[in-house]
């Protein structure tokens, strides 16, 4: 499908789209917000490039609307989607075409969701970022083009972690102390007390027959930390985990991008860290300090489709002003100062 040559707004099609939610923003080249949308979920790896970009359309044209555009031309000049499931080369390809086939913008980038995490949190394409949400990811980006990542496909690639990956050792730590095979730990009775049931393994049996949702397992985080907190030994060392293994990933990064000897960003976030919990967040900072000395830890709870419109706005070499204009429309701390809470999001899959 040839597209025309000229844009209906000079600007940026912003996507941040995950699993279980999509972010949709049409911003003008200087910064302004024009238009939007939040939706549900894609799953390229279940619908397909081609049908999982088709049910963005709805959230396009919502904003589209909203800056008083009608059909007929190319959108805007640029779209820059930050998306999940989007861990390979080929997986990038493949969204890449689908998106260059619609007339949403002149040019098409298509990149991780957690590169829109890191710009969202840097005054620059440059830096690192760790997402410790329902999953776990890391990438680093440097102004020349060069960039750092894994390929991030769970267990098979050597990740461990996330909000899934606590809440599923926590129930297997519980699980065994129930029958006798592991450590007695405080997590059996508080997992059981959290969803009315006896114990850890009377929620896996209710998840197992489908009397309990699985995607609730997520919620679990919130049980592991307040046990933790109570002094329970195993929640300790799974929090310590953790905190370890995103230490691991950033200094990796770090590494391979040989900014270890220079001051660098290192933005955490995503569900879990977003979350302050002194536990997880003190211990992070503490093994940063040791292993990367000039990294700089920062805690990042704007949303990643802030991230993907200043890609987009650096593509187009767009002012400060302009990048300052964006992130003034946007939070980037959380609410209140109390005591700190898993988001609301926490518990779906990221």
């Amino acid at each position: 499908m040839k597209l025309p040559q000229n844009e209906q707004v000079p600007g940026v099609l912003a996507i941040d789209a995950g699993n279980s939610k999509t972010d949709v923003a049409l911003v003008a080249r200087d910064g302004s917000i024009l238009g939007a949308a939040r939706g549900g979920g894609y799953q390229p790896h279940k619908t397909g490039a081609r049908k999982a970009i088709e049910g963005l359309s709805p959230l396009v044209e919502a904003v589209a609307r909203q800056a008083g555009l009608t059909r007929g031309g190319v959108l805007t000049t640029r779209v820059s989607a930050c998306m999940a499931n989007v861990d390979l080369p080929i997986e990038e390809q493949r969204i890449h075409a689908a998106m260059a086939a619609r007339p949403w913008g002149l040019t098409v980038g298509v990149v991780n969701d957690t590169f829109g995490l890191l710009r969202a949190g840097t005054d620059g394409p440059r830096g690192v970022a760790v997402v410790c949400g329902a999953g776990i990811n890391c990438v680093g980006l440097l102004p020349d083009g060069r960039t750092a990542r894994f390929p991030a496909l769970g267990v098979l690639t050597g990740d461990w972690g996330g909000g899934g990956g606590m809440a599923a050792e926590a129930m297997w730590h519980a699980a065994r102390a129930e029958d006798g095979r592991g450590e007695p730990t405080a997590l059996s009775a508080a997992i059981g007390a959290y969803f009315g049931l006896a114990g850890a393994n009377a929620v896996a049996e209710a998840m197992h027959l489908g009397q309990l949702a699985e995607h609730r397992l997520h919620e679990l985080v919130r049980v592991l930390f307040t046990t933790a907190e109570a002094g329970d030994p195993t929640a300790l060392r799974l929090i310590d985990r953790q905190a370890d293994e995103i230490t691991r990933l950033a200094f990796v990064v770090l590494r391979k991008l040989d900014l270890l000897d220079q001051p660098t960003p290192v933005i955490l976030g995503g569900g879990v860290l977003a979350a302050r919990q002194p536990l997880l967040i003190d211990n992070v900072k503490t093994r940063l300090a040791a292993a990367a000395p000039l990294a700089e830890p920062r805690i990042v709870v704007a949303p990643p489709v802030l991230g993907a419109a200043l890609l987009g706005l650096d593509h187009l070499d767009a002012t400060p002003a302009a990048h300052q204009r964006l992130r003034a429309a946007y939070p980037t701390l959380p609410a209140g100062d109390g005591r700190p809470e898993f988001p609301s999001e926490m518990g779906q899959p990221a």
